[in-house]
């Protein structure tokens, strides 16, 4: 004879075995719900970010400067490329672009085009590894491993950006040391190829910049500690860099998981300070690598740095974001 369990028991059990089930489940449904959130909305969702930072001369007018980086262009990426182009009704004084603007051989058309407005402004640029070679596919743990052998993909017509990006004005700063006036400051910049991949060259650009400029200025993709000690050490104001794609993955509360490169994660976006004269801005760029199309607590972005007067020489920065000037688009 069988004899059913009472209802109790019976509910006792169909908990025990429903409940893991719907973790489970709900597990699974957060994790879809993210991978929608991160690779559909947040690496759609660009945004402008503003800083104001007192590193002129006094005395100094003020400069708008735009930064740029990482932008990992595909050609198909049209909502990337029409967002980029509205950059240009900002009127910025300066442009600087800290590189990897490529992610495809067929790409510079499109990197051209984008920025063609911006291109008509006075601007300078240093190239990142993807400049030079395509993004392939990498297990996502090594960028635990700061020191990790390094592997590349195709080799991307960079000669053909760079004909590009010179032929309309823009100055390369690729170890050479640029002086220029803008907006009535006079300025002294100089950068290094991409630090990343060992083709820094600091020697073809040490030294002390020239005293007279109100802005000395430094360019890098990556913004190796070894380098930014070096521009310190020569006595430049502020450098700006990009590579990091500020953590790319982030936990609220916690922040970047990772840098890839020996910055630690304090700085992994945004400004700071480096030694006691010099500040630096790390752009958290604009795309990511076709394999790891995904950002989650990091917007791809662009920065308006407000340079200013020291009133005094030390630290009197004033660093802080507002919302996007521009809207944040996606489809």
């Amino acid at each position: 004879m069988d004899f059913a369990p009472a209802p109790r028991a019976r509910a006792s059990a169909d908990l025990l075995t429903s409940t893991p089930a719907r973790v489970a489940a709900g597990a699974v449904g957060a994790a879809a719900a993210g991978l929608v959130y991160s690779t559909v909305i947040e690496r759609n969702a660009f945004t402008l970010r503003h800083a104001t930072l007192p590193v002129l001369e006094p005395g100094s007018s003020s400069l708008r400067v735009l930064h740029i980086s990482d932008i990992h262009m595909m050609p198909n990426q049209h909502l990337k490329q029409a967002w980029i182009s509205e950059l240009a009704s900002l009127e910025p004084d300066l442009v600087i672009n800290t590189g990897d603007n490529l992610a495809s051989p067929a790409a510079v058309p499109a990197v051209v085009q984008a920025l063609d407005g911006l291109l008509a402004r006075p601007g300078m640029f240093v190239f990142g590894s993807n400049d030079y070679f395509g993004p392939k596919p990498k297990n996502p743990f090594k960028y635990f491993k700061k020191d990790h052998k390094r592997s590349h993909g195709e080799p991307l017509p960079w000669q053909d950006l760079r004909a590009a990006f010179t032929e309309r004005g823009w100055l390369d700063a690729t170890h050479q040391v640029r002086e220029l006036e803008v907006a009535g400051v006079r300025i002294a910049a100089a950068g290094v190829d991409d630090p990343h991949i060992g083709r820094d060259r600091y020697e073809t650009i040490e030294g002390r910049p020239n005293p007279l400029a109100q802005l000395r200025l430094g360019l890098t993709h990556s913004p190796e500690p070894r380098v930014l000690d070096r521009f310190a050490a020569d006595g430049y104001d502020l450098v700006l860099a990009g590579h990091t794609h500020g953590g790319q993955l982030c936990l609220p509360g916690y922040g970047a998981l990772v840098t890839n490169c020996h910055l630690d994660r304090s700085r992994v976006k945004g400004v700071s300070n480096w030694g006691s004269t010099m500040m630096l801005h790390v752009s958290a760029g604009l795309g990511t690598s076709p394999y790891a199309p995904a950002r989650f607590a990091c917007r791809p972005e662009a920065t308006l740095l407000t340079l200013t007067a020291s009133k005094n020489g030390g630290d009197d920065s004033s660093v802080g974001e507002t919302l996007p000037q521009l809207e944040s688009t996606m489809s």
